[in-house]
């Protein structure tokens, strides 16, 4: 009998923090019942969540580099990103002599912050759902090949209409295996400089082996700003450029928070196998990514032995 009680003991202390599955799309949020989110504690609107018109959470939360999420945090084009998302930027602007890898950076003026040759931050202007669009011009009688080259055509005509020549970049995709399809806009700002980082040695520790761990005692942040010209603009780098004004930057809060409190994820994750079916994780497990683990080893053990060789080896 008591043992029974101190798994119920176990298994209750774990209620509280039970998470609600889901992941959807800014767009998708007026599908979900508001009601229900409030009771939870989101103090949010759809509205401000997601808005075409007005500024939102979509205009603070950017895709850093192309595969990463940050999110602006002034009015002055300051971003955090994490640690492992600025790497390969912070290597590529470290020397042996200066090596802001190792030992962290850190610009104590604007003059200081340091270009990001090739870097970019991309911002969510606006997103639609084209599935009735795309799905009226297929018929369940169209081989493989006549399908895709409807897809193919709309996305492209999709993107024509959408670019205002070339302003914005547009990218149509499909979603939930191919049932339904939006396109993303978006606009691009390239001159994106470093502010701050700290030492890889509490920026990167734990490795990937820890991301999205909790508790996880790191340091994966790193801090960039993003410039636009004098109409705010997206550029090419020039010294002339300015911070840019996001339309909307996350307030900071010092009041903490408690047990109980509403959280949720917004960014830009790259793929989600949620919905794999059992056969296919059965193909993952034991098929895919031993075979990847066993080939990613072979590289690295490569690289590695150059890496500690030499230290602008290991940068580059």
């Amino acid at each position: 009998m008591k043992r029974i009680f101190l798994l119920l003991t176990f298994m209750l202390s774990f209620v509280q923090l039970r998470a609600d599955e889901g992941m959807w799309l800014m767009t998708m949020i007026k599908r979900l019942n508001g009601v229900d989110l409030k009771k939870q504690g989101l103090k949010l609107t759809p509205e401000e969540i997601y808005s075409v018109n007005n500024s939102s959470l979509k205009d603070a939360i950017v895709q850093f580099g192309g595969g990463c999420t940050a999110e602006m945090v002034s009015k002055e084009g300051l971003l955090f990103t994490n640690h492992h998302c600025g790497y390969g930027q912070i290597a590529a602007l470290s020397t042996p002599e200066k090596d802001h890898l190792t030992n962290g950076f850190w610009a104590m003026k604007k003059s200081e912050e340091l270009p990001a040759k090739g870097l970019s931050v991309r911002f969510l202007v606006r997103m639609d759902d084209v599935t009735k669009r795309i799905n009226d011009k297929l018929n369940n009688n169209m081989s493989a090949d006549q399908r895709k080259e409807i897809i193919d055509a709309e996305y492209k005509a999709i993107q024509t209409e959408n670019s205002e020549n070339g302003k914005y970049s547009v990218v149509v995709r499909d979603f939930f295996n191919g049932n339904e399809f939006y396109y993303f806009v978006y606009q691009d700002f390239k001159d994106v400089r470093l502010v701050g980082t700290p030492p890889n040695a509490l920026g990167k520790f734990g490795g990937d082996t820890d991301n999205w761990e909790w508790p996880r005692h790191t340091a994966d942040f790193s801090v960039f700003r993003v410039y636009a010209d004098a109409n705010g603009n997206p550029a090419e780098y020039s010294p002339n450029n300015v911070p840019m004004k996001p339309k909307h930057a996350l307030p900071i809060s010092l009041k903490g928070y408690k047990p109980g409190d509403f959280a949720m994820i917004v960014g830009f994750p790259g793929r989600t196998n949620r919905y794999l079916t059992s056969f296919g994780i059965e193909q993952m497990v034991n098929k895919d990514y031993p075979a990847w683990v066993e080939a990613s080893k072979l590289a690295m053990d490569v690289m590695k032995k150059y890496m500690d060789a030499d230290q602008a080896t290991k940068l580059n």
